[in-house]
C-alpha cells in the first residue's frame, strides 16, 4: 500500500513537472510568435509613420527581441523558431535601413531648400544660384559685368544696415573677387561705356562699406557691454 502511495506521489509529481515543462515551452512558443507578429505589423506602417514614430517602434522591436532569443534559448529543439526570428530580424533590418535612408534624404533636401547665411547673401548680390562657396566668377563676361555690379552694389546699399561685421567681411571678399574678373574682362571686349559707369558704382562702395563695417563693429561691442 505504501509503496503504491509512493508510486502515485511520484507520477503526481512527474505529471505537475510535464506540465510546468509544457506550460514554459508554450510561453516561449508565445513570445517567438509575438516577436514575429510583430515585425510583420511593420511592413502595414506608412512610412512618414514609421520615420516619425521610430524611436518607440525600435524600443518596441528590441524589447520582443530580447524576449524572443531568451526564449530560444531555452528551447531544446528550436531551429524552426531560430529560423522564423532571423528571417524577421532580416526582415526589421531591410526596413530600419529603409527609414535611416528616408531620414537622410529628407535631411539633405531641407539644407538644399534651405540655404545657409552666406549662401542666402550671395544669392541676394549676385542672383539665385549663381555664386556658390567657390567664388566662381566665369559666368560674368563684358555682356553682364555691369548689371552684376549694378545688382551687387544697390543689394549692398538696400541692406547696409543688416549687415553684420562678419557680413561686411564676406562682402569684401566677394567684392575683391569680382573686381579680380574684371580685369579679366576688360581684356575680352568690355566697352568704355559699361567701364566708366562700373567705376561710378566702385566709387560708391569704399566709403559705404568703411563706415558701415565699423558702425556694426561699434553696436557688437555695445550689445557686448550691456
Amino acid at each position: 500500500m505504501k509503496n503504491t502511495k509512493l508510486a502515485l506521489g511520484l507520477a503526481v509529481i512527474a505529471i505537475g513537472f510535464t506540465s510546468c515543462k509544457d506550460e514554459k515551452a508554450e510561453q516561449d512558443e508565445k513570445k517567438v510568435d509575438s516577436y514575429v507578429m510583430y515585425v510583420d505589423s511593420l511592413g502595414n506602417v506608412a512610412a512618414a509613420d514609421a520615420e516619425g514614430n521610430w524611436e518607440g517602434i525600435e524600443a518596441s522591436y528590441q524589447l520582443r527581441a530580447g524576449e524572443a532569443e531568451a526564449a530560444i534559448a531555452n528551447m531544446k529543439d528550436n531551429a524552426d523558431a531560430q529560423a522564423r526570428l532571423d528571417a524577421s530580424r532580416a526582415k526589421y533590418e531591410a526596413l530600419k535601413a529603409k527609414v535611416e535612408a528616408q531620414k537622410m534624404e529628407a535631411q539633405a533636401a531641407a539644407v538644399v531648400s534651405t540655404p545657409n547665411n552666406k549662401q542666402q547673401m550671395r544669392n541676394a548680390l549676385f542672383g539665385e544660384g549663381k555664386m556658390g562657396e567657390d567664388m566662381n566668377f566665369s559666368w560674368v563676361n563684358a555682356a553682364n559685368i555691369h548689371n552684376v555690379y549694378q545688382q551687387f552694389i544697390h543689394t549692398v546699399e538696400n541692406n547696409k544696415d543688416k549687415y553684420s561685421r562678419e557680413d561686411w567681411d564676406e562682402i569684401k571678399l566677394m567684392y575683391e573677387a569680382l573686381d579680380s574678373r574684371k580685369n579679366t574682362v576688360e581684356k575680352e571686349g568690355l566697352s568704355a561705356e559699361d567701364n566708366r559707369k562700373i567705376s561710378g558704382l566702385k566709387v560708391k562702395f569704399a566709403p559705404m562699406y568703411t563706415l558701415n563695417r565699423m558702425g556694426a563693429k561699434s553696436g557688437e561691442m555695445k550689445r557686448a557691454k550691456e
